[in-house]
């Protein structure tokens, strides 16, 4: 898959992860962006923060690590998002609060502006539980951009319909294998995996579908070809922003030119470094991700 315009918009949620070793920002949307500008890419992330000293720190945060801020807007009656990560065997579980700052996404002729001017749309569906937000998520991918969607199932936001309305848009899936076998549920199909990913390709008219699978590695379908890699041996410390890396590591070699199973190389070597770390967003070590490859 090709993308001529390599400029990047992220929009859902920021927030603070709050996990057993203490808090951390997170929220997919961002985590992905901040990935992408550390691999070295053109990256504006869309979200809101609260009118509160947790916002105020996430804003110092995304600004410290090189990302733009103008589209991080403050809400003045809604606080900053935070969640409660649970981890146990390398599993991670959360509670997430409502409503929120990232709740209230608004729209204006800026926002617009900057969708029109992107090549590549990254979005989730976690940001579109609530409906004013998701109004504003399904007018941004109402144009012409690349849009990928980053599937992120957290009961109890796991409304089929939405779902269905916000993939119907993707050019790009992207989930987990988890999140795959609650597809087959809720269409009540007992396929095999590479039968539901061909099923979900043709069903939502995806040009590109990718399965992740933890310490298994990933699945990747594109261009009527199946790719698979089993994953990387690592020292793993917690999952937390293993997903988001692997998606920006997949993302940054498809706009790079990358064929598809470098790209699901790169991506699963991407990913299990940022499993090695504590965090979602470890500064990276290209040369340790290169290491990774290597095995």
């Amino acid at each position: 898959m090709k993308i001529e315009n390599k400029k990047i918009l992220c929009i859902g949620e920021i927030l603070w992860d709050n996990l057993p070793s203490g808090r951390k920002p997170g929220g997919a949307p961002m985590n992905a962006g901040l990935h992408l500008k550390q691999l070295g890419h053109e990256v504006t992330v869309v979200s809101k923060v609260g009118n509160d000293t947790l916002g105020q720190e996430l804003l110092e945060f995304v600004d410290s690590s090189g990302l733009d801020t103008s589209y991080i807007s403050t809400d003045i009656s809604l606080p900053t998002s935070e969640v409660i990560v649970h981890l146990e065997h390398q599993t991670a579980t959360y509670e997430i609060c409502e409503p929120v700052a990232w709740d209230n996404l608004e729209m204006h002729d800026a926002l617009d502006r900057a969708a029109k001017d992107s090549g590549l749309i990254i979005y989730g569906s976690l940001a579109s539980r609530n409906p004013v937000s998701r109004e504003v998520i399904l007018h941004i991918l109402s144009g012409d951009a690349v849009k990928l969607i980053d599937v992120n199932l957290r009961k109890p936001y796991d409304n089929k319909e939405i779902l269905e309305l916000l993939m119907q848009r993707a050019d790009i899936i992207k989930m987990n294998e988890e999140e795959l076998c609650v597809f087959g549920r809720w269409y009540e199909r007992k396929e095999t995996d590479r039968e539901l990913i061909l099923w979900l390709s043709s069903f939502f008219n995806a040009r590109m579908v990718c399965v992740t699978r933890g310490e298994k590695g990933a699945i990747l379908y594109a261009e009527g070809s199946f790719y698979e890699h089993p994953g990387f041996r690592i020292y793993a410390v917690d999952p937390v922003g293993a997903g988001d890396a692997f998606l920006a590591g997949l993302v940054a070699s498809v706009l790079e030119g990358k064929n598809n199973s470098d790209a699901l190389n790169f991506a699963c070597a991407t990913g299990a470094f940022v499993a090695s770390k504590a965090g979602a967003t470890p500064k990276y070590n290209l040369a340790e991700i290169a290491s990774i490859l290597n095995q």
